[in-house]
């Protein structure tokens, strides 16, 4: 007697187990498995201008939003020492090219040196070589015939001496000269840089300084690039970067468009991570030109990774440890292996294992 009544409630209880369970059918559809991301809207080569002079700014010569050519001025600073120094370089070159040229007044003082040396050792060669016949016919003495050798060969080393100071004289100008040259271009090119101008043709699409501002060297005053060539950076996690191939589709939204859905392609992929939230830079182009974005605005979007069509479809809850599922076939209660495909943040692609047919037994929360 007990043991009838312990199997009626076991029977029971058994029968109360079973019909509290969650089930569901798996069902055929399409599934597309996609990452997140988020970043921005960038002009494509957007770059900051930066001054390579330090000084005052006088004039700001755009605004905000003005289409630029490459060479344009656009701010002017005023620095009183690159004008200082161009003058003495205008004033040094102008001193060393005259001392190089051909009216050198120490270029001639030099030749007149080198010709009385010349002329003076044409006379004492001349006076040895008299006397020396002389002397041969038993004419004069022996010192009257060394004393002239010996001016003779003082002449013809003053001679030597003469022309190469001359030649060293006149090379050491010409030197001179073109660095003084060199000077005055280095003077001119730093006076240019009052001028800050437009690296490339462009738009403005910030001036971060205004008249009256002191800056530095390599400070930025705009940012500058494209009209209506965009990229979309985007940030993805590291744990999904190795999903994300060049040439993926992406579907982004940004808050300027509120939900429209715009299109991208995944153009390149930045080997190094980003150690601060642990993401990685990939760049996607938009597909569609007629669409005005604004830069800097702020994008969400999916990276469309792989697209199965009609594929059993199962929720990511009912896939238990290791790659299997509970299901009830022909009334009874199985735990099976499956091989899964495609997933999403909800569900995922069962691409062997189980039927629709089959009812699908969702684990209890």
């Amino acid at each position: 007697m007990v043991n009838r009544n312990f199997s009626l409630y076991l029977v029971t209880l058994l029968f109360v187990a079973c019909s509290s369970k969650n089930t569901l059918h798996p069902v055929r559809k399409d599934i597309v498995e996609t990452v997140y991301a988020s970043g921005k809207v960038t002009g494509d080569g957007e770059y900051n201008l930066c001054s390579l002079a330090g000084g005052t700014i006088v004039r700001k010569l755009v605004r905000d939003g003005d289409r630029v050519a490459k060479g344009q001025v656009i701010f002017i600073i005023r620095s009183e020492a690159p004008a200082a120094k161009l003058d003495a370089a205008k004033s040094a070159y102008i001193n060393a090219n005259e001392n190089a040229g051909a009216q050198s007044a120490v270029l001639d003082n030099l030749k007149l040196d080198m010709q009385n040396a010349s002329l003076k050792f044409s006379n004492d060669s001349l006076q040895y070589i008299r006397l020396k016949n002389l002397y041969d016919q038993d004419i004069g003495t022996r010192s009257n015939l060394d004393l002239a050798y010996t001016t003779y060969r003082l002449s013809e080393n003053q001679k030597q001496s003469a022309a190469q100071k001359y030649y060293a004289s006149r090379n050491d100008l010409a030197v001179s000269a073109q660095n003084a040259k060199s000077q005055m271009v280095l003077a001119r090119s730093d006076l240019d840089n009052n001028y800050i101008r437009s690296e490339k043709d462009g738009t403005v699409y910030q001036t971060l300084r205004e008249e009256g501002d002191a800056i530095r060297p390599g400070d930025a005053v705009a940012l500058l690039g494209p009209q209506n060539k965009m990229t979309i950076r985007l940030a993805v996690d590291q744990q999904d970067v190795n999903l994300v191939k060049t040439g993926q589709l992406v579907l982004f939204k940004t808050d300027v468009t509120g939900n429209a859905i715009h299109k991208a392609i995944v153009r390149q992929i930045y080997p190094l991570m980003n150690e601060f939230d642990q993401t990685f830079r990939v760049d996607a182009v938009p597909d569609e030109a007629s669409v005005q974005y604004f830069i800097h605005a702020s994008v969400e979007g999916n990276i469309l990774i792989r697209k199965s069509k009609s594929a059993i479809v199962i929720p990511r809850s009912a896939l238990l440890e290791g790659d299997s599922v509970r299901i009830v076939r022909n009334g009874r209660t199985l735990r099976v292996p499956v091989q899964t495909g495609v997933s999403s943040m909800e569900e995922i692609e069962i691409t062997k294992g189980i039927l629709t047919s089959d009812e699908l037994i969702i684990p209890a929360k």
